[in-house]
């Protein structure tokens, strides 16, 4: 497919296959040329993002007008772009779950011109949701408050790192709402525009494997939020119901860095393989873990919102499921490349680096077992 054709609207007549294939193109063509670019020099890939964005692949899990309703779509998208590069498929899940909270909040100001503009890659966002994810399961407190005030809230505090962001881009984001004794009585979801007055970007110190993310401290000081950035007042009911689609999403991560690295190492399996025959975890064997993980993850897919306990467990499970496989495949593939793969050129290096970032990221492994057992201890008869 000539890349110089490739429509502007995500909601193109194209085929899921042709939008898969189109996604294939872009991640092994114009990405997989600056992807050293983006790891080792912090670039921000801007223009592949919005080749990615005009194909919807970061809006298909959207309900029309924005996107095509199939979350499969999503994530299969999402695998193919973190199969070259995870750094560019971890932006790709910021944009396409800063769409979800847009298009859940059913908030007319933000589910016209600002989510269409977001699903064309007009405009570009992420989620600060790390910090309120870890403060939902008491790893850590929140770290933005919010005052009410005539007409909404002022917004105060500092996020340490929220990624793809920059100059006119955006982000969902959330706050405890305090009373005049200064305690948390809900919280608060909204749109957090980093042009914003008050919204400051403050650099980060170097990140492995994550540097061209456009991660950057955010740093807010009596920022207004008003009725038309509001997504959710209060929060946590939205949060319950679209919790499994943000987790399950992941997976796209998780999927496409697996076989990234397995693609490594059946790359010299026939230079190798006399030797590499007497290692664990070889290729085929982790191709058919990763398929089986897939078909689970597609499975999912079909009821991104069941609201069960039991779906939410099943999706942490498969979540957590793809970062040890990713970490597993990562390692594997280093053992099989041998010394090529300790080249710092080589993207095995890379792919051990993103497996890790896969592993760590909210919900990180031991976030998610921490969930699973608390679910399961909660669902569990008397």
């Amino acid at each position: 497919m000539d890349l110089a054709d490739l429509p502007r609207d995500p909601l193109a007549p194209l085929s899921p296959d042709a939008v898969l294939a189109a996604v294939r193109d872009v991640a092994r063509g114009p990405l997989a040329r600056v992807v050293e670019a983006i790891d080792r020099e912090g670039y921000y890939p801007r223009a592949e993002l919005q080749q990615l964005a005009a194909l919807g692949a970061m809006s298909a899990h959207l309900d029309a007008p924005a996107g095509r309703g199939d979350y499969r779509l999503a994530l299969q998208a999402m695998a193919e772009v973190s199969r070259v590069c995870g750094a560019t498929g971890f932006m790709v899940w910021c944009q396409a779950v800063c769409g979800l909270y847009l298009q859940a909040s059913g908030n007319p100001a933000l589910t016209g011109e600002v989510l269409m503009a977001l699903a064309r890659g007009d405009a570009l966002g992420g989620t600060a949701m790390s910090n309120p994810m870890k403060s939902y399961a008491q790893i850590e407190g929140l770290l933005l408050k919010a005052t009410p005030v005539e007409g909404g809230y002022r917004v105060n505090g500092t996020l340490p790192w929220v990624s793809n962001l920059g100059p006119g881009h955006a982000c969902g984001a959330l706050a405890g709402v305090v009373n005049e004794q200064g305690e948390v009585v809900r919280e608060v979801m909204f749109l957090l525009r980093c042009d914003a007055p008050g919204v400051e970007l403050r650099d980060c110190p170097s990140f492995s494997a994550m540097e061209g993310t456009g991660t950057y401290a955010l740093r807010v000081k009596d920022l207004f939020i008003g009725a038309d950035d509001t997504m959710a007042d209060p929060a946590r009911p939205f949060i319950a119901r679209i919790r499994g689609a943000f987790v399950l999403l992941q997976c796209g991560m998780a999927v496409g860095v697996t076989q990234g690295a397995i693609d490594t190492m059946w790359a010299v399996e026939d230079q190798l393989g006399h030797v590499n025959q007497f290692l664990e975890d070889r290729p085929a064997a982790l191709q058919a873990e990763l398929d089986a993980l897939t078909a689970r993850v597609m499975a999912l897919a079909d009821t991104p919102f069941d609201p069960s306990v039991d779906f939410f467990i099943d999706v942490l499970d498969a979540r957590a499921h793809g970062a040890e496989l990713a970490l597993r495949a990562a390692q594997s593939a280093l053992l099989h490349q041998g010394a090529r793969g300790y080249l710092l050129s080589s993207e095995v290096q890379r792919r051990v680096r993103e497996s890790h970032f896969v592993a760590i990221v909210t919900p990180a492994i031991k976030h998610l077992r921490k969930e699973i057992a608390r679910l399961s201890a909660e669902a569990m008869p008397a």
